[in-house]
């Protein structure tokens, strides 16, 4: 399929998905709702083993192009709780819940709804020169996009205050010191960083990382006897995919295990 906003692609079980309007700083409109959609679907039904999220240009995503909804004084009113319920709201929990490791490579800045995306992913890696904002303050608006769920849980309930109702600019270097991302590393070594670690995940046991990112996820809800029971139950599937029995055979034949991610 021939993309306007996005690029895409899904080979040897890697997706690569690039929000591709970098005169617009790679802002979401609705055409591009549909079409970063429509890749996901694909990323469910093709088999991928590893997702990886960026941006054209020179920022990863400044969030909601304004344009593709201005308003101005004495306009009838929008509807921004539409807006959120049809394309925000799937797309963060179509993330979180993909059965594969989500890394997000943040190249420059990662502004409102792209800042809140990108922290939906589970591993992230920055560039020095990224910045992370959470601009919502600014219009009057909340941190959507799972922000205010996100950013205390990463950050803890002062810093995600201060991050929300400033709308400060976190640099790369503080967001990986606050725990906000994974890893940063030097704007010319990201993408090299970011292949290297999607190489990884594409030959490792998909099973057993699709379940460990589930549980880590869920566990918020959890009391700690709730969690060793629902630990039990994952050990006792997990023992019966192919790839944990390869796992074992490979330790003990002291070679390099082949997984097939089942």
């Amino acid at each position: 399929m021939d993309y306007e906003t996005i690029l895409f692609s899904l080979e040897d079980g890697v997706a690569r998905l690039t929000l591709n309007r970098p005169d617009r700083l790679n802002s979401f409109t609705t055409v591009m709702h549909g079409e970063v959609q429509e890749a996901l679907s694909r990323v469910e039904a093709e088999g991928a083993r590893v997702f990886l999220l960026i941006g054209s240009g020179r920022g990863f995503c400044a969030g909601q192009d304004l344009s593709d909804r201005a308003v101005s004084p004495g306009d009838a009113p929008v509807d921004l709780g539409t807006s959120v319920e049809n394309f925000y709201n799937p797309l963060i929990r179509r993330l979180v819940a993909l059965p594969m490791p989500v890394i997000c490579a943040v190249n420059g800045v990662a502004a409102g709804a792209g800042a809140s995306i990108a922290l939906a992913a589970d591993i992230v890696i920055a560039a020095r020169s990224a910045k992370f904002i959470q601009s919502f303050a600014a219009i009057g608006l909340i941190p959507d996009s799972g922000g205010t769920w996100i950013l205390p849980r990463l950050v803890g309930h002062a810093r995600a205050m201060g991050m929300a109702l400033t709308g400060q600019p976190i640099p790369a270097e503080t967001a990986a010191d606050w725990g906000l991302i994974w890893q940063v590393v030097d704007d010319a070594d990201l993408a090299a960083t970011a292949d290297a670690l999607v190489a990884k995940f594409a030959t490792a046991p998909t099973a057993g990382l699709a379940a460990t990112k589930a549980m880590i996820r869920e566990s918020w809800a959890h009391g700690l006897d709730e969690e060793l029971d629902l630990q039990r139950d994952a050990m006792r599937r997990l023992g019966f995919t192919e790839d944990y029995r390869e796992g074992v055979a490979a330790f003990l034949e002291k070679r390099t295990p082949a997984f097939k991610g089942r």
